[in-house]
């Protein structure tokens, strides 16, 4: 997850690629869209390769293409070929990021299902994490070795620490049932009482399209941030690049301290309740954001979103095990994170579009606050299914 997730550093890329190639700011960030789009997918049909290949293929398999993909873009930034780099970061180290992030998931709801919302909060929370590292280390790296050497180093670091991590990843064995904790006896944990069904009858029932409608509602709106966070700040608040790159790294520890905190919190109060939380608070400051000038409050404000972005990734997992049940989670959380390849099309999209017709990012944000307003709404009417085991 730390090396899959260094794909929300992308911003600390587009000047310099833009810079040394004469790319638009549009056609670089495209490569963004691209490469969450394609996580999205990758994730959706994923989840059933790993259901039904085993997740020590699957996660080798998303070793090679990401690690792969991101040579392919250090290729892509020597010889100057956009083309290239669409496809090599975008399409190809997409699809191993998705097929690579699905993985762990379903391996550790399997592994303790009575601690869902925590244990997958810790596991994605490496994903936030991945950006922090990236975004202090990559414009270190990139003034002496350029673009091209950067994505390569990494490339080899990529493709080398998941092919390990790939080989210790391993499903519990047929009826494996958590140890009860000591003065536990006898309770069964709340996990044990639902009903798992098949990704046929998920599909088919409304609470599917709640899940993924919230989840995709508050990833567009905190994309529309994540996406552009370096200029952004650069052009509103009047930071440098470094002190952007900073900013980065320390909203991307927000990104993944909220992922454990949020997953954390759902373990107490409920996944719906959690949820109103995450999206509910975001509300008013979509709208306070493009009036703030000062640096300080700027940064204040930007981390608790992408500590609420996070949360949101933390928390679904554990909303989808407790909705539809832990057996069948991978070929059901998988098409949920369908509405992530959904949002990283349409967040960078609006800051784009916005930004070439006004000059500024303000609208997207609040259109990202609108956003918001309507995943509050689908949280409120959510009903959990009436069903038990018995």
């Amino acid at each position: 997850m730390l090396f899959l997730g260094t794909v929300y550093a992308w911003s600390v890329f587009k000047i310099p690629l833009m810079q040394q190639h004469g790319w638009s700011d549009f056609e670089v960030g495209f490569t963004f869209t691209l490469v969450i789009a394609f996580i999205g997918l990758s994730a959706a049909f994923g989840g059933r390769f790993v259901d039904r290949a085993g997740v020590t293929r699957a996660a080798t398999l998303a070793a090679i293409l990401f690690g792969g993909g991101t040579l392919l873009a250090g290729l892509a930034a020597q010889i100057g070929n956009l083309w290239l780099l669409w496809l090599g970061y975008g399409v190809i180290a997409g699809i191993g990021n998705g097929l690579g992030y699905i993985t762990p998931v379903a391996v550790l709801v399997r592994w303790f299902p009575d601690k869902r919302g925590v244990i997958t909060g810790v596991a994605v929370m490496g994903f936030g994490f991945g950006a922090a590292i990236m975004g202090q280390i990559a414009p270190l790296i990139i003034p002496a070795w350029g673009v091209a050497g950067t994505f390569y180093f990494f490339g080899i670091v990529f493709l080398v620490g998941l092919y390990i991590a790939a080989r210790k990843l391993v499903n519990p064995p047929e009826g494996y049932k958590p140890p009860v904790p000591a003065g536990a006896a006898g309770k069964q944990p709340a996990s044990a009482a639902l009903v798992s069904v098949d990704f046929q009858t998920a599909k088919g029932m409304f609470q599917f399209y709640i899940l993924w409608g919230v989840l995709f509602l508050n990833i567009t709106a905190g994309i529309t941030i994540l996406s552009n966070l370096s200029p952004l700040a650069q052009s509103q608040v009047g930071l440098t690049a470094y002190a952007a790159g900073t900013l980065i790294f320390v909203g991307s520890l927000f990104n993944g301290l909220g992922r454990i905190f949020w997953a954390s919190v759902s373990d107490k109060l409920g996944c719906k309740n959690t949820f109103l939380l995450i999206v509910g608070t975001q509300i008013p400051l979509f709208f306070l954001l493009p009036q703030i000038q000062n640096s300080v409050l700027f940064g204040v404000l930007v981390c608790y979103i992408l500590a609420c972005y996070g949360g949101g990734f933390a928390t679904m997992p554990a909303f989808a095990a407790d909705t539809f049940g832990p057996r069948n989670i991978g070929s059901i959380y998988g098409p949920i994170l369908l509405a992530w390849g959904a949002a990283g099309v349409l967040g960078p999209t609006l800051m784009e579009f916005f930004k070439e017709s006004t000059g500024s990012f303000d609208a997207a944000i609040y259109a990202g606050g609108v956003l918001l307003i309507v995943g509050f709404l689908l949280v409120a009417v959510y009903r959990k299914p009436d069903f038990r085991s018995k």
